[in-house]
């Protein structure tokens, strides 16, 4: 696939983050978990974070096709692009789950989708083992991000935990498998950086 080609397709992807409601490609982890009838304050609070869940993914989206479209190395750009379908999954699972809340996605995802995706080019163009180090540490601040929201989501709210549940197993694996593809040590400034934006984003994102 040439240059052109694979900047049509990221652009296209670009497009169906906004214009089209996404669907995943795998079953829903919260098909066959019961939903219980919530408290309007547990309702409301699930909302919130699942919202932040949802601009993570489209965050993601950003950085995954940035970072495949300018990476150096075809297999490189191969892992990126396998584990940006998980996570397309994944944003299509926190829509749905939003939907089922009664609530809505941020206004600001168009701002943090076109940050992220310079972001993304940035350590791609770096080079491999920067844009895999910028890979390691995005997916293990997820990971912290998502254990804090299994322990912040109401007792009741199960089909949420199963959906925050199943991206967190595949975030991790996501930074694995960065760090086998010979990822750099991130130097601790730049993951201050990275942390700092991600709190704002979240902070953001749960109201807005």
């Amino acid at each position: 696939m040439t240059s052109f080609e694979q900047a049509i397709l990221a652009f296209d992807r670009s497009l169906r983050v906004f214009a089209l409601p996404a669907r995943a490609s795998r079953p829903y982890p919260a098909e066959s978990v019961p939903d219980v009838e919530m408290a309007e304050e547990s309702r409301k609070k699930s909302g919130g974070l699942m919202r932040v869940n949802h601009t993570g993914e489209v965050c993601a989206q950003a950085l995954y096709q940035s970072q495949a479209l300018f990476a150096q190395n075809a297999d490189t750009r191969s892992a990126l692009e396998h584990a940006a379908q998980e996570e397309w999954d994944h944003l299509a699972w926190c829509a749905q789950r939003l939907t089922e809340l009664n609530d809505r996605p941020s206004f600001l995802n168009p701002v943090w989708y076109a940050g992220s995706f310079l972001m993304g080019a940035a350590s791609a163009l770096a080079g491999d083992r920067w844009n895999m180090a910028f890979l390691v540490e995005t997916e293990r601040q997820v990971e912290s991000h998502l254990n804090s929201h299994m322990a912040s989501l109401p007792a009741e709210d199960f089909r949420s935990r199963a959906i925050v549940e199943t991206m967190r197993e595949e975030e991790a694996a996501h930074a694995v498998m960065a760090e086998s593809r010979g990822a750099a040590e991130m130097p601790a400034t730049l993951k201050f950086v990275m942390g700092a934006t991600a709190k704002l984003m979240t902070n953001t994102a749960y109201w807005v």
